[in-house]
C-alpha cells in the first residue's frame, strides 16, 4: 500500500467530488499506463499508486475511513478493507469501460438508427419570401424489400455469433486486467449471417431514389435548414431511420438584395426627374409601386416602402424595401440636345457654385487640402 497522500496522488483537493476525482485518474492511468511505458518501471508503480488512490477515494465509505484515520482506516491489515491488487480490472473498467467497451453492462445492441442526410436546395429570391412547395428526389439506404432489412435469405435468418456468444463483444485480458472489445467476426451485432440476402448482399439496406414534397415556410434565407423526421437512411436491424435535412441557399436575385428581413434595390432616374422631381415605378415582390421623387434628389440617395421587405419566418413585423437613387447622365445625344445642354451648362455658371452643393464643398475641401502643404 502506497504511504502517499491520496489525495496528493491524484492532484485534488480534500474536497473534490467524484467527478473531479475520476478525471483526475483518468488522466494519470492515460499517462502511466504500462502499454504507454513498457519500459519504464517507475511508470508502472505510479500507475497502480494512482489506481489505489482512486479504488479509495471513489469509495463513499473507504474515503470517509481515509479522511478520519488515514492510510490506517484502509489498511488491510487493520482489518478494515483496502486496496488489493486483484481490484485493478474492476476499477480500470469502471473507469475506462466506456472507452474501450463501448459502457459496462454487457455487448453492443445490434439495433442502430440510421444516418443523418443532408440535401442542398436552391431557392429563387421569390420562393424564400413567400414560401412554396417543392418536390426533391434523394437517393437513401431503405430497408430491404426482400429481406425486409434483416440481410438473411429469404426463409433464414442470422445466427449467434459463436465467437461473442450473441454479446457483440469479447474479453481480452492484457496483463493484469482484461478489456472488452468489439467482436471482429459480428462487428458488435452479436449475429453472424451465414446465408445472405441476394438484393442487399447481407447488408439489410439497399439505395433507392425517394421523392419527398419539401414545404417551404415563407421568410426562409440562405443558411436555414428543414427538418424532415424519418426520411434519412434506414435502420439497421430493425432501428429508426434517421432524417433528412434540407440545407436552403438562396439564388442572387437581379433586381433586389436582400439584408435579413430587407430588401434593396437600386433605381436609376433621369438627370430631369431628379433635377425637377417627379412621380416613378419601382419593382416589388408584391407588384409595381409609385414612388414620389423630389426636386433636387442626389445620386444615392435611399427612399424607404415600409412592408415591402420579407416577413422573418421565426415571426416579427415585415422588413422594407429600399430604394437606392442613381442619377443616370444620357447617351447618345442629338446635336440639337447637346447644344440644349450646352446653353444650361452656360447659365448654371453665371450663378456660381449654388447649384452644385456637393461640388463646391469638394473644391473648398481640396483648396484647405493644397494650403495646408504649402505652409
Amino acid at each position: 500500500m502506497s504511504q502517499r497522500d491520496y489525495y496528493d496522488v491524484l492532484g485534488v483537493d480534500r474536497g473534490a467530488g467524484d467527478a473531479e476525482i475520476k478525471k483526475a485518474y483518468r488522466r494519470l492511468a492515460m499517462k502511466y499506463h504500462p502499454d504507454r511505458n513498457s519500459d519504464d518501471a517507475d511508470a508502472d508503480a505510479k500507475f497502480k499508486e494512482a489506481t489505489e488512490a482512486y479504488e479509495i477515494l471513489s469509495s463513499s465509505e473507504k474515503r470517509a475511513a481515509y479522511d478520519q484515520y488515514g492510510h490506517a482506516g484502509v489498511d488491510p491489515q487493520a482489518g478494515m478493507g483496502g486496496f488489493q491488487n486483484g481490484n485493478f480490472s474492476d476499477v480500470f473498467s469502471d473507469v475506462f469501460g466506456d472507452i474501450f467497451s463501448g459502457g459496462r453492462g454487457g455487448g453492443r445492441s445490434s439495433v442502430r438508427q440510421g444516418a443523418d442526410l443532408r440535401y442542398g436546395l436552391e431557392l429563387d429570391l421569390e420562393q424564400a419570401v413567400n414560401g412554396d412547395e417543392i418536390e426533391i428526389k434523394v437517393p437513401v439506404l431503405s430497408a430491404c424489400g426482400t429481406c425486409d432489412g434483416s440481410g438473411a435469405k429469404e426463409g433464414t435468418s442470422a445466427s449467434t455469433c459463436p465467437d461473442c456468444q450473441g454479446a457483440g463483444q469479447i474479453r481480452v485480458s492484457q496483463g493484469f486486467f482484461s478489456l472488452q472489445q468489439t467482436c471482429p467476426r459480428c462487428r458488435g451485432a452479436g449475429q453472424v449471417i451465414t446465408d445472405p440476402c441476394s438484393s442487399c448482399a447481407g447488408q439489410g439496406r439497399v439505395e433507392k431514389m425517394k421523392t419527398l414534397s419539401v414545404k417551404i415556410p415563407g421568410g426562409v434565407d440562405t443558411g436555414d435548414r428543414i427538418r424532415l423526421t424519418g426520411e434519412g437512411e434506414a435502420g439497421m436491424n430493425g432501428g429508426p431511420p434517421g432524417d433528412l435535412y434540407v440545407q436552403i441557399e438562396v439564388r442572387q436575385h437581379p433586381i433586389f438584395e436582400r439584408d435579413g428581413k430587407n430588401l434593396y434595390c437600386e433605381v436609376p432616374i433621369s438627370f430631369a426627374d431628379a433635377a425637377l422631381g417627379g412621380e416613378i415605378e419601382v419593382p416589388t415582390l408584391d407588384g409595381r409601386v409609385s414612388l414620389k421623387v423630389p426636386p433636387e434628389t442626389q445620386t444615392g440617395k435611399l427612399f424607404r416602402l415600409r412592408g415591402k421587405g420579407v416577413k422573418p419566418v421565426r415571426g416579427g413585423a415585415v422588413g422594407d424595401l429600399l430604394c437606392r437613387v442613381a442619377v443616370e447622365t444620357p447617351v447618345k445625344l442629338s446635336d440639337h440636345q447637346k447644344d440644349l445642354l450646352q446653353q444650361f451648362k452656360s447659365s448654371l455658371s453665371e450663378g456660381g457654385k449654388k447649384h452644385s452643393p456637393k461640388e463646391a464643398s469638394w473644391f473648398d475641401g481640396v483648396k484647405s487640402f493644397f494650403d495646408g502643404l504649402t505652409k
